[in-house]
């Protein structure tokens, strides 16, 4: 599963994202687990914000190498989920092609959903979003110019809803062949997903 975040400058909370990702499929063993992130008004060939590598690295994960990138419409096609920050920019997602929408959610709305419902594939996620009224708005708020605990909070909160999240999506075996390139396979989890609770405590995830 190839997953693709998305935020403004793409050097604070969509480069969170996508480091706690990776440091997750390692964790985990999940190598078809694979993650990017692109900003809409990328800072483009910056690294991530000073701040924000500090929360990367208190999460557990690896800020070192990386470039802020544009968004981009083949990034898009080849993501078998895209995670906004906010609902703005899911909506902006999701006209960028035919049958994006149905892979596209914020990071609050696709873990609210998950969580609520039990899905676990990505047509489960889309196909019970209408069926959910929305609490309130599902925006991750943006800290740049804001202060170092900003910063960790805002990491936190990405933490708590994506760890979960993949952890109940990602296969923990490759479930397609290597020649299928089907758009928008559904992948489902093999197996059942290991104990949450020594990952989240040693990330300090409340």
């Amino acid at each position: 599963m190839h997953v693709l975040f998305v935020c403004n400058g793409n050097v604070c909370r969509s480069v969170i994202a996508e480091r706690l990702t990776r440091a997750l499929a390692v964790e985990h063993g999940l190598p078809n687990l694979t993650a990017e992130s692109a900003g809409t008004r990328a800072l483009v060939g910056f690294p991530a914000e000073p701040l924000a590598a500090q929360a990367i690295e208190g999460l557990g994960a690896d800020a070192s190498g990386f470039k802020a990138r544009r968004l981009k419409d083949e990034m898009v096609d080849n993501a078998d989920l895209v995670l906004t920050m906010t609902q703005q920019l899911r909506d902006t997602v999701s006209e960028m092609g035919f049958g994006v929408a149905s892979r596209t959610f914020t990071l609050l709305e696709a873990h609210r959903i998950a969580h609520v419902t039990g899905a676990r594939s990505i047509a489960e996620l889309h196909r019970a979003r209408n069926d959910l009224s929305i609490v309130g708005r599902e925006n991750i708020t943006d800290p740049v110019g804001l202060s170092e605990q900003a910063y960790c909070e805002v990491g936190d909160r990405i933490a708590e809803s994506l760890v979960p999240l993949l952890l109940a999506l990602a296969p923990h075996e490759q479930t397609r062949p290597v020649a299928d390139e089907r758009p928008g396979l559904v992948i489902e989890p093999g197996q059942a997903a290991p104990p949450l609770a020594s990952f989240l405590a040693a990330h300090r995830i409340r």
